[in-house]
């Protein structure tokens, strides 16, 4: 399919479901600009989520062949698409920057049959004006990395961008070497982001500040829309999602690895898999980012850095919240106040879901503690601890052999004896909360090296159908719970671009 030399071009099949709006292309226009896909040689789809394809509307069936390889490729338009990228700052690392989607392109907002609105960008389908020099494109692995991540943290009950399809282009992309280039077809309930906010106001657009704030709680947070301080209902709904989004990371031992202001959505969904992965020894300091030389990312630093994005986001709504600078602040500071206790309000509640204890008692927070400190100081592995301890009974001979963790067992059993819970329903709700399949960075990487250098999706497929469950305790795969050998040396990851 030759078609870098034909115009873009849409596709009149409606029988493939699409039913695009495009409300955010209605805000003021310094928040986007009209943009085209740029065509590729030769598109092959390479997965498609047919689940997710569904409960969007549109026809899997359809969308399977080739005219969905040219869609997701962006060689081609769907119906009624109206492409844009997104203009945004963000502080990376720290540091202030504009940015914008420099490979990505927004196609429009699906409404799916039972009315919801979603966003479908196509990521790595050429330059934009805000490349910065950069060639727009993405290559084949990472894109399957964010496919795979962000379906097992769907299947996770996190919320999270999703991903419905990866096509190959038959065009290489340079990176550290020439690798496969592939385009990514990312859903979202919106890519609006702190960065959005930073965007408008470095720029001192007070009219589109307050439009995009009254757009934003429309769209995710409706019953809020009403509120006298419009800016300051939005702020404190968003630090409430995030620190739950942060806690419910860290429950299952994900890292994000790249928590820059332009990453964190205010929809409060996982956004951007670049150079994420999860746990596997506890330990707070981990980090995976092979840029994140200072752990600033760091598995246990993701708190107080979602903290510190939302001091970002209350910076750039500080017009909003009140006419003078000083009230302002005030307010920011004291809606601010609110991240640290909610999140270990959620921590602890789901620490206490992961142990089995149904109610409350001011001692689990210790008990939780004197549990990581021993796995800290042990080198356990996150998943697979508390995977043992939500068993029907203890048969793990490693942690039966160590002293400490077995008087620490012992409070433990006592604090479940004594809860008004039997003991199967606190089994049944650590099941539900401690998964028994994550995933496991060295079978994701063996899925990513067999596409990207064979061709072979087959391990991937079967990566995917074992995290579909995650939480299934009544099959064993074995070979999809191990660690990865420390033997092997530090894992690191790549963003990507």
């Amino acid at each position: 399919m030759m078609a870098q030399s034909h115009p873009l071009r849409n596709t009149p099949t409606a029988e493939a479901g699409w039913r695009l709006e495009h409300t955010y292309a209605a805000l003021p226009a310094g928040l986007h600009l009209s943009i085209a896909p740029t065509p590729v040689r030769e598109p092959h789809l390479v997965v498609l989520n047919h689940p997710l394809a569904e409960s969007l509307g549109l026809a899997a069936d359809v969308l399977a062949g080739d005219e969905g390889a040219a869609i997701f490729a962006g060689n081609s338009l769907p119906p009624g698409a109206v492409p844009i990228a997104q203009a945004y700052a963000g502080h990376q690392f720290a540091h202030f920057t504009t940015l914008g989607d420099g490979r990505a392109i927004l196609l429009g907002e699906q409404i799916t049959p039972q009315g919801a609105r979603f966003d479908i960008q196509l990521k790595g389908a050429g330059p934009t004006p805000f490349s910065r020099n950069g060639d727009g494109r993405a290559a084949l692995g990472p894109m399957l990395r964010e496919y795979i991540i962000s379906e097992a943290m769907h299947a996770l009950r996190i919320p999270t961008t999703r991903s419905l399809a990866v096509v190959r282009t038959g065009e290489a992309v340079q990176r550290h070497c020439a690798l496969p280039g592939a385009v990514l077809t990312r859903v979202a309930a919106s890519h609006i982001r702190v960065g959005t906010f930073e965007w408008l106001a470095a720029q001192n657009n007070q009219d589109a500040l307050r439009a995009l704030v009254t757009y934003t709680l429309n769209r995710h947070y409706p019953e809020a829309a009403d509120a006298d301080n419009p800016a300051q209902a939005l702020l404190a709904a968003v630090i409430e999602r995030q620190a739950a989004l942060v806690a419910q990371w860290m429950l299952v031992g994900f890292v994000h690895g790249v928590m820059n202001t332009d990453n964190m959505a205010l929809s409060g969904e996982t956004i951007d898999y670049g150079p994420c992965a999860f746990m596997d020894a506890y330990d707070p300091a981990t980090v995976f980012s092979s840029i994140d030389r200072r752990g600033r990312y760091a598995y246990g630093n993701q708190p107080p850095i979602a903290q510190w994005n939302l001091a970002r986001l209350a910076e750039a709504l500080l017009s909003q919240l009140h006419p003078e600078e000083s009230q302002a602040i005030k307010r920011a500071e004291e809606i601010l106040a609110h991240f640290a206790p909610r999140f270990l309000h959620h921590w602890h509640t789901g620490m206490r879901r992961k142990l089995g204890l149904i109610h409350e008692d001011p001692e689990d927070p210790a008990l939780i503690e004197v549990l990581l400190a021993w796995m800290k100081k042990q080198g356990a592995d996150f998943t697979n601890t508390f995977r043992a301890l939500s068993a029907e009974e203890l048969t793990d001979e490693t942690l039966l052999a160590d002293d400490a963790f077995l008087g620490w067992h012992r409070q433990w059993t006592e604090r479940r004896d004594w809860q008004d819970a039997s003991r199967a329903e606190s089994v049944r709700c650590m099941q539900s909360h401690n998964p028994a399949f994550i995933p496991r960075n060295a079978k994701v990487e063996e899925a990513l090296e067999a596409a990207e250098s064979n061709g072979d999706y087959s391990v991937m497929e079967r990566l995917m159908a074992v995290l579909a469950h995650p939480y299934d305790y009544s099959v064993d795969h074995p070979d999809y719970t191990q660690p990865r050998d420390p033997g092997e040396g530090v894992y690191r990851t790549f963003c990507g671009t």
